[in-house]
């Protein structure tokens, strides 16, 4: 054999070597994908035909809480360490038309650079809801806004392609496999962005054939990684997904083409998303519609869905028993492995990282009794006496508290299963308790004015003046009465 030859084979035999050693380490996945013909044909016949009549009136009042909720946490956002910079990319593009509103501020740009801004905006302090499958307001409510602005729409308007990509989103959400969240995807980036098509889509008057290319755009475009947690570009992923729903709707409309069938292909989304449940999507549209069942939480504190009932117990505890930080030994909180791998930041040294920390958020609590905005900044979390009771804090996985997830159940069930929670005491004293449905849950409710007063710290965290605050939470409350956006443009804007 010459050596040439021999070369070949040798690299030959080697490449067989790796991909024998490649496929045992990346095993081909033996289920085969569901069978659910005419899927996206049906998801996008159902954004070109509903109607606002068609949503019930209850969800149309629980949809506005979310909406209020959102347009505060833009105001909020655009204060953040994030909002200035993203405004900074923005502004460096150079003029390219627009008069959609950057909300906190003077700027107005094109709907597709006002969705990525004020989207990372409300995700920024991570202070946003959490619908079935994902953060709704964060990619959805800024390019449906944007567009409504340009196009002088009205208040039924925004709230029809609000709530059609909101059902959208959480029903693609809900199909897909746990493995697609597991595997580290960010379901507010990847299923945000099928949320912001179907919105832009109906405003743009698309027909069903050119919706489902703007889903098909979509799916190519949809991406979140949850390793990026506790960083900027978590609140990228929902500013990006607003962003890409905004350009697939302009695409499909001038003619850009893509494959009809993006959900259900053998190639498609579901399939690299580790498969889905036809049983929750297929004529599951609005029967019932998300904000009816299982509902949305808009949250109490400024850090992650997780933490939330976690340190609704908590606080309770500190307040009924009189606790001091000073007096705790130590503590621990037991709870699901998947919420476990969530809250990563176990040792926490900037505000970012303590809003996916549940030792930070436990932490806060017992030293401050509150958790604000302000709580979650480099400052704090790196203050001595707080990262002493870090230190004391245990967050680990408990068996007792780990069985929905291998129920197979949905991801919103499984970041809300519930915890316990010990306080040792240096006397001795244990104190425990379990948690029970977060305030603002769907199973303990805000009402309205809850919302507007969060809506209220957040305006004035922003430096909103209170008339303008005031204004949104009118407007708002009465929003299928606005002609267009232009009053609430003017009350938003800085």
């Amino acid at each position: 054999m010459i050596r040439r030859d021999f070369c070949k084979t040798s690299l030959a035999l080697a490449g067989l070597a790796l991909g024998s050693e490649r496929a045992e380490a990346f095993p081909k996945p033996t289920e085969e994908l569901p069978k659910a013909p005419g899927l996206t044909k049906y998801v996008s016949e159902f954004i070109v035909n509903t109607k606002y009549e068609d949503i019930p009136d209850n969800v149309i009042a629980l949809g506005k809480k979310t909406i209020l909720d959102g347009f505060g946490l833009a105001l909020a956002g655009s204060a953040s360490t994030a909002g200035p910079i993203i405004r900074k990319y923005i502004e460096s593009l150079g003029p390219c038309g627009g008069n959609s509103t950057v909300i906190g501020t003077k700027m107005k740009v094109h709907p597709r650079f006002a969705a990525l801004a004020n989207g990372i905006s409300i995700h920024a302090d991570d202070y946003d809801d959490t619908g079935s499958a994902l953060h709704v307001a964060a990619p959805i409510l800024p390019p449906s806004f944007a567009l409504c602005e340009v196009n002088r729409r009205n208040g039924k308007d925004l709230m029809l392609a609000f709530h059609v990509g909101v059902e959208v989103a959480n029903k693609i959400g809900d199909a897909v496999s746990p493995r697609h969240q597991q595997d580290g995807f960010h379901t507010t980036g990847t299923i945000g962005t099928f949320g912001s098509a179907a919105a832009c889509a109906k405003l743009r008057g698309l027909n069903a054939d050119q919706t489902a290319i703007a889903l098909a755009i979509a799916g190519s475009e949809a991406s979140g990684l949850r390793d990026n947690f506790g960083s900027m570009t978590k609140p990228f992923h929902a500013g990006h997904a607003g962003e890409n729903g905004s350009v697939a709707a302009d695409l499909a409309a001038i003619g850009w083409t893509a494959a009809p069938d993006i959900l259900e292909a053998p190639l498609g989304f579901f399939q690299v998303g580790g498969g889905f449940d036809p049983k929750t999507i297929v004529d599951r549209l609005g029967k019932p519609w998300m904000f009816a069942s299982p509902g949305d939480l808009i949250k109490r504190f400024p850090c992650g869905t997780i933490q939330q009932q976690v340190m609704d117990e908590m606080l309770r505890l500190i307040q009924q028993n009189n606790i001091k930080a000073a007096d705790v030994e130590k503590v621990e909180v037991g709870g699901n492995l998947s919420n476990y791998k969530t809250l990563f930041q176990h040792h926490p040294r900037t505000g970012l990282q303590g809003k996916f920390s549940m030792e930070y958020a436990m932490s806060i609590l017992l030293i401050e009794r509150k958790a604000t905005l302000s709580s979650f900044t480099d400052a704090v979390v790196q203050r001595p006496d707080v990262q002493d009771m870090i230190r004391r804090v245990r967050y680990y996985v408990d068996p007792e508290y780990n069985k929905l997830e291998l129920q197979g159940a949905s991801l919103q069930a499984m970041l809300v299963e519930q915890s316990f929670l010990k306080i040792y005491m240096k006397d001795g004293k244990i104190i425990s308790g379990r948690t029970e449905p977060a305030k603002g849950s769907p199973e303990n409710p805000m009402s309205y004015e809850e919302v507007a007063d969060k809506f209220r710290g957040n305006a004035e965290f922003a430096k909103v003046p209170s008339q303008k605050a005031e204004s949104v939470i009118e407007l708002v409350k009465y929003l299928e009465t606005a002609p267009d956006m232009s009053r609430l443009t003017a009350a938003l804007a800085g």
